[in-house]
């Protein structure tokens, strides 16, 4: 009798063990699949935007704070690039280029409709070619 409580117990014993390795390993891996989908809240960027003068700068600049989650934008006249950091969580850089792209200005991966080209200031009319390289 007491081999089989004996062996009922170190049953038992094996049971509970296993089912607690495979809970431990369980939080291991929600933790880390947790890990892997956090966005950057600060997520900083770098594209470029074709753009001629100051005009195009307030533009430029507008139209990627309008997306939520920018919190900071900053076109260069000289370099013609649009530095910009934002919060992952909330939005994404390509929602930055399309607004950017909707008031006329072409970014890297999002061009600009005719449209919208057409409407810019003629100062603000930048070489369309210059914009596919």
């Amino acid at each position: 009798m007491k081999s089989t409580i004996h062996e009922h117990q170190k049953n038992n014993f094996k049971i509970v063990s296993k089912n607690l390795f495979l809970g431990m390993m369980l939080i291991v891996v929600t933790l880390f699949v947790q890990a892997q989908d956090k966005k950057n809240k600060n997520a900083k960027y770098t594209i470029a935007v074709n753009g001629n003068c100051e005009q195009c700068q307030r533009r430029i600049q507008k139209a990627a704070f309008s997306v939520t989650g920018v919190k900071m934008a900053s076109w260069s006249i000289e370099t013609h690039k649009l530095d910009v950091t934002l919060n992952e969580e909330k939005t994404s850089i390509t929602e930055v280029k399309k607004a950017v792209a909707k008031v006329g200005h072409d970014t890297e991966g999002e061009k600009a409709t005719q449209e919208d080209y057409d409407n810019l200031h003629g100062c603000c009319k930048y070489d369309r070619e210059e914009s596919n390289k």
